[in-house]
Protein backbone atom coordinates (compact mmCIF):
# COMPACT_ATOMS: atom_id res chain seq x y z
CA UNK A 1 0.00 0.00 0.00
CA UNK A 2 1.31 3.29 -1.05
CA UNK A 3 1.00 6.86 1.35
CA UNK A 4 0.83 10.15 0.26
CA UNK A 5 1.70 13.09 2.24
CA UNK A 6 -0.86 16.23 0.98
CA UNK A 7 -1.87 20.05 1.12
CA UNK A 8 -5.26 21.20 1.47
CA UNK A 9 -6.13 24.68 0.86
CA UNK A 10 -8.76 25.87 3.63
CA UNK A 11 -11.72 28.56 2.83
CA UNK A 12 -9.68 31.02 5.07
CA UNK A 13 -6.50 30.78 2.72
CA UNK A 14 -4.31 28.55 5.24
CA UNK A 15 -2.78 25.33 4.37
CA UNK A 16 -3.49 21.81 6.02
CA UNK A 17 -0.63 18.95 5.88
CA UNK A 18 -1.29 15.68 6.28
CA UNK A 19 -0.49 11.95 5.38
CA UNK A 20 -2.57 9.22 4.26
CA UNK A 21 -3.09 5.87 1.78
CA UNK A 22 -6.46 7.09 0.31
CA UNK A 23 -6.11 11.39 -0.36
CA UNK A 24 -9.74 11.64 -1.47
CA UNK A 25 -11.35 9.73 1.04
CA UNK A 26 -9.37 11.76 3.40
CA UNK A 27 -10.22 15.38 1.99
CA UNK A 28 -13.82 14.50 2.22
CA UNK A 29 -13.51 13.09 6.03
CA UNK A 30 -11.57 16.47 6.31
CA UNK A 31 -14.90 18.19 5.03
CA UNK A 32 -16.92 16.71 6.64
CA UNK A 33 -15.71 17.89 10.16
CA UNK A 34 -14.00 14.21 10.75
CA UNK A 35 -10.62 14.72 9.85
CA UNK A 36 -8.68 17.23 11.77
CA UNK A 37 -9.42 19.64 14.81
CA UNK A 38 -7.82 22.14 12.23
CA UNK A 39 -10.42 21.36 9.28
CA UNK A 40 -12.98 21.05 11.95
CA UNK A 41 -12.18 24.85 12.18
CA UNK A 42 -11.10 25.88 8.52
CA UNK A 43 -13.38 24.65 5.98
CA UNK A 44 -11.06 22.35 3.39
CA UNK A 45 -11.62 23.56 -0.12
CA UNK A 46 -9.48 21.56 -2.46
CA UNK A 47 -5.58 19.45 -2.97
CA UNK A 48 -3.10 21.45 -3.83
CA UNK A 49 -0.17 18.97 -4.05
CA UNK A 50 0.45 15.36 -2.97
CA UNK A 51 3.56 13.63 -2.99
CA UNK A 52 3.46 9.37 -3.32
CA UNK A 53 5.85 7.39 -1.19
CA UNK A 54 6.52 3.50 -0.48
CA UNK A 55 6.10 3.84 3.19
CA UNK A 56 3.77 5.41 5.93
CA UNK A 57 6.95 6.68 7.72
CA UNK A 58 8.21 7.91 4.75
CA UNK A 59 4.99 10.21 4.17
CA UNK A 60 4.86 10.90 7.98
CA UNK A 61 8.59 12.69 7.79
CA UNK A 62 7.33 14.27 4.51
CA UNK A 63 4.13 15.62 6.70
CA UNK A 64 6.93 17.08 9.60
CA UNK A 65 9.08 18.63 6.80
CA UNK A 66 6.49 20.99 5.28
CA UNK A 67 4.96 21.70 8.58
CA UNK A 68 8.02 23.04 9.44
CA UNK A 69 8.47 25.31 6.41
CA UNK A 70 6.57 28.98 6.20
CA UNK A 71 4.47 29.56 3.76
CA UNK A 72 6.25 30.58 1.01
CA UNK A 73 8.38 27.33 0.21
CA UNK A 74 5.19 25.78 0.46
CA UNK A 75 3.97 27.63 -2.25
CA UNK A 76 6.71 27.06 -4.26
CA UNK A 77 6.18 23.42 -3.57
CA UNK A 78 3.20 23.72 -4.61
CA UNK A 79 3.75 25.33 -7.88
CA UNK A 80 6.76 23.36 -8.03
CA UNK A 81 8.83 25.94 -8.47
CA UNK A 82 12.81 25.74 -6.76
CA UNK A 83 15.35 28.16 -6.74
Amino acid sequence: MNYFTYIILCDNNKYYIGHSSDVDRRFERHFHKNGAKFTAQNVPVKILWKQEFNTEIEAIRREKQIKGWNRAKKENLIKGVWQ
